[in-house]
Order: structure tokens, then sequence, then C-alpha cells
């Protein structure tokens, strides 16, 4: 089975729907013009233009084949081949990818998926929360108070902001431990296992030492940014690492614009599940990012949809949520989402009270509806 690859196209003056998907196809596999090339070479490898739909004088859809078995040999050409030098090109998206069962063996997946994260939670059904910790500038000990009063709330994650790293006044293994130690403590006196996940972004080759920090400090997750780290690196996290993975979007913007990059649902509710995310954040629809109620939708869908033997994996839908707006998004998606509720709760007076507003909620709602 070939790797079929969807695509919208914007038209330029002089283009054509049929002219454009070929020259895509040469671009994205042999990048040679016609006739330069072998042709025993380009019966094996050139992408080969199934469909094409002209939706009007200046859009188009087009679907191509590629014989991935030909060209792909690890994730990073994988990637290559869906949007390498066509990237560089203007009014291209992909829209649709159908995967081979054969191709998406070759990538791990979630190594603990919906069910195991429950596990770790230890909450069986209906939504979960997360609160993060953050302004990113914040001493150790601080992050550890907060983490320890979105604990005692009754949260079941508590993640670092994407901004917090290893910064001066909260070095990483001295604020993964600590911030642990507070939760874990936290666990004792409620008898719940909120998750502490601390930030594991930065320098690739920091990863295994931090790694054994959070091993040190009995860390079952943590946050890692793909597009920062790389698609890649994540999937070997993911391979080797022993912790649920939280994906994070930094630096996708432009990745998921209307007529360039990929459809956002393909992007995080595909390829970072393939890599290995457990859990994805995105922007909720209603915030500060351009998202609308369907793109996420969409997304959570492909994040929970099958995918070859791939383990589901949880939404985490981000963004300008706080009590009120809690209690409008909870009927819009499936069970398996997390809520990240971040700025507006920690503007609280009361911190632990706040988020324990916030668990009645859920917990209402997860009785109403009859979650288990």
């Amino acid at each position: 089975m070939p790797l079929r690859v969807h695509y919208e196209l914007a038209l330029a003056k002089g283009e054509t729907g049929p002219g454009k998907a070929s020259a895509i196809a040469r671009e994205q596999t042999v990048e040679m013009p016609p006739g330069v090339s072998p042709a025993k070479v380009e019966r094996r490898t050139i992408g080969a233009v199934a469909a094409v739909e002209e939706l009007s004088a200046r859009r188009a859809r087009v679907a191509i084949d590629y014989p991935w078995r030909e060209l792909v040999s690890d994730l990073p050409q994988l990637v290559n081949l869906l949007y390498g030098n066509i990237s560089l090109q203007r009014g291209i998206r992909i829209v649709g990818i159908d995967w081979p069962a054969a191709l998406v063996a070759q990538f791990p997946g979630p190594a603990c998926g919906v069910a195991g994260l429950r596990e770790l939670v230890g909450v069986r059904g209906g939504p979960l929360l997360a609160g993060a910790l953050k302004p990113v500038g914040l001493g150790t000990a601080e992050l550890a108070r907060l983490a320890a009063d979105l604990a005692l709330g009754g949260l079941d994650l508590v993640k670092d902001d994407h901004s917090i790293t290893d910064q001066r006044r909260a070095p990483f293994r001295e604020r993964v431990l600590t911030v642990a130690e507070h939760v874990a403590r936290a666990n004792r006196q409620t008898g719940r296992s909120c998750l502490y996940v601390p930030n594991l972004t930065g320098p690739v080759d920091s990863l295994g030492q931090r790694l054994d920090d959070l091993r040190d400090a009995g860390v079952r997750a943590a946050m890692i940014a793909p597009l920062l780290v790389g698609l890649d690196a994540v999937r070997a996290l993911a391979e080797s690492a022993g912790v649920a993975l939280v994906g994070h979007p930094s630096f996708a913007g432009s990745l998921v614009a209307p007529r360039q990059g990929f459809a956002p649902e393909l992007l995080f509710g595909d390829l970072f599940r393939l890599v290995g995310c457990d859990v994805v954040i995105y922007p909720n629809a209603g915030g500060r990012f351009p998202f609308r109620l369907a793109d996420c939708r969409r997304i959570q869908q492909r994040l929970l949809a099958p995918l070859g033997e791939m383990r589901p994996a949880f939404a985490m839908v981000a963004g300008g949520i706080d009590a009120a707006k809690l209690r409008r998004w909870l009927p819009e998606y499936a069970v398996d989402t997390i809520f990240l509720v971040g700025g507006s709760l920690l503007g609280r007076p009361d911190l632990r009270a706040a988020a324990e507003e916030l668990s009645r909620i859920v917990a209402g709602a997860t009785r109403r509806r009859g979650d288990r």
C-alpha cells in the first residue's frame, strides 16, 4: 500500500492542479527535471498523482501516492518526504494522510496512552485536570509551593510551564527534586496520585542527565516540545525514557497556517502521536490563539482514532480556561480530555480552594454523564 498524501494547493497565475501536483511528486522524491534521472529509478521512486480536484481557478485538492518502502528508512526521512522541500514553497498544505499499517508499525507511538496515563493518576473515568507552574522567574521554593497547593486541591497533573527549563533561579535538578517531593507529600495527605510533569525540553546532549534526575525524583511523566528538540529525539525518548510524554506545541504555529504546512489534526493528532506523545497539548478555541472548535475536535478525534496498533493519546486543551469556562467546555470534548488551567487559576488568592472548585466541577460533570 502506498503512502497517500492529500494536499490543498493555492494556484498562482498560470499554474494548474495537475501541473502543480506533478511538480510536488517529483520535488519530494527524485528532485530532478523530467528526462534527467534514469527512467527505471523514476518508476521505482517518483510519487504518482492519484487524484486532482479543481476547487476553483486558484485552488485545487490533489492526492499523491508515494512508494514509501523505496524512500523511507527512518522518521526524519518520513517527515522530509511529507513536507521537506515543498515547505519552502508557497500555497501547499497537507490536509490528509492515509497511513499504511506497515509504515506506522515502524514507529513507537505512545508508551502509556490513555489507559496507561489513567493508571498513573489513578482516575479510571471522566476528564482530567492539569495546572501549570508559572511564570518563569520564580524560584524553586515558590514553584514547589504552587505545585503542592494544586495537588492538594485535587488536580491530576501539575506541569512546568514550557518556559521553565534550567534557569538560575530554578535549576533543573534542584527544581525537579524539590517539586516532586512537595507533590508526593500532598499525595500522601490526599490519597491521590497527582503527577508532576517537569519540562524536559532542552539541549539534546542534556537529556540523558535530565532523565537520570527524573528517575532520582521518582517522576513518571515529562513534558517535551517535539518541534524544539526534534521529532526524532522524541521518538528515541518514547522508546527508552520510561516516562509518559506530554507534547507541547511550541514552534508549531507556522506549520499549521491556513494555507501552508499541515492541517492541525495531522501535526498534533498524527505526527505527535506517531513519535510517542502520550498527551498532546494544543490551544483551545476562543482563546488568544486562532484555533476553532472544529480544529480542536478534529485533533482529539485523530488522537483517539485507530492508527495501526498504536495506543490512543490524551488531548490536553489549554488557554484561558477558568471555572466558568470549564463548565462551558466540558460537554464539548470526549471523556478522554485533560483540561489545562493556567494563569486564571494562579491569579486566585486561595490557590488550593480554587483548584478544589475546579475538581468539584469535573466530578459533578462526570457523575452527570455517568463516566466510570
